[in-house]
């Protein structure tokens, strides 16, 4: 069960990213352009509230570098404060004066308002799972005794705040079910604070556990307390250290914070982290040991009823490392080590070194992404070509059979113990409702157990899936959805999609997000280009650091198909990406801003020079380099750096930037930065938007009603631009 008992969890620790996004236009301004940007384009159509530059000016390697906008890095300054509240009045003002935007806002409420389950988790003799009634900013978490007994609330987190920007963001529980740590988010940061409840009473405990991120939570067996990891309180260390010193304590049920026992630390490698679990079984506490969201981990362990030092079973510097279970002393693994496209084995701790080790299952054809143990079998999932095919195999690695799946897709989830005679799995798809099944092993019996009842028929759209060629003629897939009978003119309306990084896979997956885009004739376009894990990790490796190229050339090489196809043009195609998907639209609208209609930037990372040096910016450098510390580094990176490669009288298309104020993953300077920059030198021709999100973070555990009012914004500078008519949505 360690697929969504703990992979899910740590994602938020090795993944960084995630994103949502916006938009505006400027008409009957004032010209506030600097004196002399206003004479080299004193024919610009667009202009903008003025941005100081200021000198500075760094030294990388013997290469000045001018930063003239470094103030915006400041959120809190009151020039930062007042030019942001420019640039969203601007945003708003333009989009709420666009007659269409009503009617898309009408239809995604729409579309948003139906139930929507997570997959139930059993822990003793209990089932929770989570549910969202239609509209409700946060998802609701029940339990239940048994699969039709009447499910009581645990938590509600609508409940804890007015706007419903306080989230549920972990949630572990005691090996009989009946006590539960969980970590409650606010305005979308990744800052959380941990309380912990009884189930059957509904007591709350006195104490809350502060200083934590991206931490996970083992029980003791007798319930007594827990192991959770933290960073240092706020003064304990500089400021630029918030997000080093990972340390493991243990928490006793009702005492306080301040007597916790510090149990892990290791100071002398400050930006190793330590995400401690204990095993099915109760016997072990473990360590996933990380350094940033390198893949490769490291396992440490001891028992759980010893008090002594960890024992190193594998390094974080060798390979990844993904635990599915343990049978005593034997550990199953998924593993890259000498199979980039993953292999399972078995090491007992009696004998760990590797010549002992077990081959379970071998590497195949396809991406093994992840395994279970359920029902005393091995349940894996493989990726081939990007979309997820699910198989059972003996404890032993002998194949059984494979699960059908009902269309090319996705499995979301997986839920389910060695114990279990059951499991259920999430499914999804671009227009396949994500819906949860129940797998029966003594019957060998598929079945649905709850399905999404939406406002969308699917059966008027399919899904193909194409194959392109790169710039250095390696083979990409990518997923084209649309409406049944399009016709392949070059007229069709096309949203390109990518992410390209921390080898995560863009697997097909249904988005409430992009119904109307499919409603009103649109082909939703998703590259599966190099960074990611679909075919493994050379895959990954290919996106990476002097290789981050070959990511913007798969993207470019994907608009490119879609033009040369006829799927669509130049002038009805957008490109959309968050986070690291935004450094990718950014990159390649700063290359080639001729190819594409429009570009939609979400809470991206621009500034690859500095990028590290913000709350968790130093994770990522093993996917994209250090600028500061290694001059090969810094010739890659400043070669196709966003905010450095804004080109003065260049026409871009229009864009529009999407942050959010207290996103503490990929902070707001980024975007801020770089849309100043692209105001000041662009022609004046396409509009170029900023717009600053309130009370939100980098996207997770943003309330629905958030969620609709961005979504919306965004179709009104997509369907604005293109001369989309949303009334359509009207004959859908």
């Amino acid at each position: 069960m360690f697929f969504s008992k703990v992979g899910t969890a740590l994602a938020g620790a090795r993944v960084a990213f995630v994103g949502v996004a916006l938009s505006f236009f400027v008409t009957g301004m004032v010209n506030m352009m600097d004196p002399d940007q206003g004479a080299a384009f004193a024919g610009k159509k667009y202009t903008y509230p003025d941005a100081r530059r200021g000198d500075v000016v760094d030294d990388y390697h013997g290469v000045k570098v001018a930063d003239p906008y470094r103030w915006l890095e400041d959120p809190a300054s009151e020039e930062t404060l007042a030019w942001v509240e420019k640039q969203n009045k601007l945003t708003g003002d333009y989009l709420n004066a666009y007659s269409g935007r009503s009617t898309i806002e009408a239809r995604l409420t729409e579309l948003w308002n139906y139930p929507k389950y997570s997959l139930p988790s059993k822990h003793g003799n209990r089932y929770f799972f989570s549910k969202n009634d239609g509209l409700q900013d946060q998802s609701v978490l029940y339990v239940q005794k048994t699969l039709s007994a009447e499910a009581k609330i645990v938590i509600d987190p609508n409940q804890l705040s007015e706007d419903g920007t306080v989230a549920l963001t972990n949630e572990v529980y005691s090996h009989d079910g009946n006590l539960l740590a969980y970590g409650l988010s606010a305005k979308g940061s990744d800052w959380q604070r941990i309380r912990i409840r009884n189930i059957d009473t509904g007591k709350e405990y006195d104490e809350t556990l502060e200083w934590c991120k991206f931490s996970g939570i083992g029980w003791k067996k007798d319930d007594t307390g827990f192991w959770y990891s933290r960073f240092p309180a706020e003064g304990e260390v500089s400021e630029d250290d918030r997000n080093n010193f990972s340390r493991v304590y243990y928490h006793k049920l009702g005492t306080a914070q301040s007597q916790d026992v510090l149990v892990h630390s290791d100071d002398a490698r400050k930006e190793i982290g330590f995400w401690p679990y204990v095993t099915e079984d109760g016997d072990y506490l473990v360590l996933w040991v990380y350094h940033g969201t390198d893949p490769r981990n490291g396992i440490y362990y001891r028992k759980t009823t010893d008090d002594g030092e960890f024992v190193p079973l594998l390094e974080h510097d060798q390979a990844k490392f993904s635990p599915i279970d343990n049978v005593g002393s034997v550990f199953y693994f998924v593993t890259d080590l000498d199979a980039p496209r993953g292999r399972i084995v078995a090491i007992d701790l009696r004998n760990p070194t590797r010549a002992n080790w077990k081959e379970v299952v071998a590497e195949g054809k396809d991406v093994l992404d992840f395994a279970s143990m359920v029902n005393g079998h091995l349940v894996t999932a493989y990726l081939h070509d990007a979309h997820h095919k699910l198989s059972i195999h003996t404890a032993e690695g002998v194949f059984v059979r494979d699960i059908e799946l009902p269309a090319i897709g996705s499995i979301g989830g997986l839920s389910g113990r060695r114990a279990d005679k059951e499991m259920f799995f999430s499914f999804t798809s671009f227009v396949y409702p994500t819906t949860t099944f129940r797998y029966d092993f003594a019957a060998n019996e598929v079945s649905v157990f709850r399905r999404s009842e939406i406002d969308f028929d699917p059966s008027n759209y399919e899904t193909e899936q194409v194959f392109y060629e790169s710039k250095d003629g390696t083979r990409i897939p990518m997923f084209l959805t649309y409406r049944k009978g399009i016709e392949r003119d070059g007229s069709n309306p096309t949203w390109l999609y990518g992410y390209g990084g921390f080898n995560i896979s863009e697997t097909p997956g249904f988005r409430i997000t992009r119904l109307p885009w499919l409603e009103m004739g649109g082909i939703y376009a998703v590259a599966n280009i190099r960074g990611g894990d679909e075919y493994g990790e050379d895959w990954h490796q290919q996106g990476i650091l002097d290789r981050k190229q070959n990511v913007f050339d798969d993207f470019v090489a994907a608009a490119e198909f879609l033009i040369e196809e006829k799927y669509t043009k130049t002038e009805r195609l957008v490109i959309n990406g968050g986070s690291n998907g935004g450094l990718l639209v950014a990159a390649c609208m700063t290359q080639r801003p001729e190819l594409f209609g429009a570009v939609v930037c979400q809470v991206p990372v621009i500034d690859m020079l500095r990028y590290h040096l913000f709350t968790v910016g130093r994770y990522w450098v093993s996917d994209y380099g250090n600028a500061e510390e290694n001059a090969e580094d810094f010739d890659f990176l400043y070669a196709y750096s966003p905010l450095h490669n804004v080109q003065k009288g260049a026409t871009y298309p229009p864009t529009l930037i999407m942050s959010a104020d207290t996103d503490d993953r990929v902070v707001p300077a980024h975007a801020k930065k770089f849309a100043a920059a692209l105001q000041r030198a662009d022609s004046g021709r396409n509009p170029i938007l900023l717009r600053v999100e309130t009370k939100a973070g980098h996207g997770g555990g943003k309330p629905t009603s958030k969620l609709i009012e961005e979504t919306a914004d965004l179709y009104a500078f997509i369907l604005k631009t293109f001369g989309i008519d949303p009334m359509k949505l009207s004959s859908r």
